[in-house]
């Protein structure tokens, strides 16, 4: 292969990426290019990832353990605060148990493969995430993809044959629209079936619900057909994800999914972070969402002036402007006004569908937002 050929085919079509590098604590403000910008572009949305707390329980943890796991969870990788945390997200998940990943996508590559078979339905969304999509594809099991939050096109399509069981795979904050699954529908839909529901709730986990359990604890859904998936890696302000279900489910993951049994154990060190994030949870957690809540009514009213549609449901807000070569000209002109909110481009959305994905956080102020929504008006 050409690869040269393929960067410049990339370059000229405005697809090639690159990185940012972050030279400071990842805040409202970071440093980049020895320069303070804005930071539009984090999941960090309860701003606990440079919370003193968190930062201290990580160091305190290597002092006291070291810094890497050693081996895999199934050798002697598994340390007393994997399985603390473990406890801990269970009892904050309202489920009987939980596992640990060494990320949300390593969960759902790893879990969908275990829980389905040549005996199951998917049905997907057409708009999960690709880690979904990659956990389905390697699956081999069957799949059928209903359009975006279409529960009746969903229960159409579960039309089975005699022993097959669904599993309906869906985010539950879709990441790059920040809208909604219709969860309750979907576990109602299961139920019918005795199937499963599967939720990938990492940009819901922290944020939504009375006492920011997620997607399902906002829609009221209680079940025990339900898988919920959740990342410490943005609310919780650590790294790792997890899967939080029936103490059988757990159970059978931990001899079956890939790569949690094939992989070195996340350091004790982001099971500590972990452990202080849902500490502060616990007593800031409502605080923290109520600001939060706050600056996301406040940006949507602000962009409702600038004619652009907002909902204030999650702190994810994209401001859809059509072409590759819009977005990158919108991305830059944020920039040089100390803006950071990259433009979003396929493959991670449609090619009639590129974004400015900004994200709030409780740690941003309202004069921040006043800045975006300044030069946004200026620049769109």
């Amino acid at each position: 292969m050409n690869f040269r050929k393929n960067v410049e085919d990339l370059s000229r079509q405005g697809l090639l990426r690159q990185t940012w590098p972050v030279e400071s604590t990842h805040g409202a403000i970071v440093l980049m290019g020895g320069r303070p910008c804005i930071n539009f572009a984090s999941n960090n949305y309860l701003g606990l990832a440079d919370r003193e707390e968190v930062r201290e329980a990580a160091a305190r943890a290597i002092r006291d353990f070291g810094w890497g796991a050693g081996a895999s969870r199934l050798m002697s990788g598994t340390h007393l605060l994997h399985e603390e945390l473990e406890g801990r997200i269970a009892s904050f998940k309202g489920t009987e148990s939980a596992l640990l990943f060494n990320s949300g996508y390593a969960a759902n590559v790893g879990v969908l493969p275990a829980l389905c078979g040549e005996d199951t339905l998917i049905l997907s969304d057409e708009l999960n995430h690709a880690s979904l999509i990659d956990g389905i594809r390697l699956s081999k099991a069957p799949v059928r993809i209903y359009p975006h939050r279409d529960a009746e096109a969903a229960r159409s399509l579960m039309a089975l044959p005699e022993g097959e069981r669904p599993v309906i795979v869906t985010d539950g904050v879709f990441s790059m629209d920040g809208d909604l699954a219709p969860v309750r529908i979907l576990a109602g839909l299961a139920e019918q079936r005795e199937g499963l529901l599967y939720v990938d709730d990492a940009h819901g986990t922290g944020v939504l619900g009375a006492g920011g359990r997620g997607t399902a604890e906002m829609l009221g859904v209680q079940s025990d057909l339900l898988v919920q998936m959740g990342t410490l890696s943005k609310a919780l302000g650590s790294v790792g994800g997890f899967v939080a279900g029936s103490r059988d489910v757990i159970r059978y993951l931990k001899s079956r999914a890939r790569p949690f049994i094939f992989s070195t154990a996340l350091p004790p060190a982001a099971s500590a972070a972990g452990l202080a994030a849902l500490g502060l949870m616990a007593t800031e957690g409502e605080a923290l969402r109520g600001r939060l809540q706050g600056l996301c009514r406040y940006l949507a009213r602000g962009l409702g002036k600038l004619g652009l549609k907002a909902d204030d449901e999650t702190p994810i807000f994209p401001v859809r402007v059509g072409s590759v070569e819009e977005c990158l000209r919108v991305s830059r002109e944020l920039r040089k006004h100390g803006i950071f909110s990259p433009a979003i481009r396929p493959p991670t959305v449609a090619p009639d569908a590129c974004r400015i994905r900004i994200s709030v956080m409780a740690s941003h102020e309202e004069s921040q937002l006043d800045r975006l929504l300044d030069v946004l008006g200026e620049t769109l």
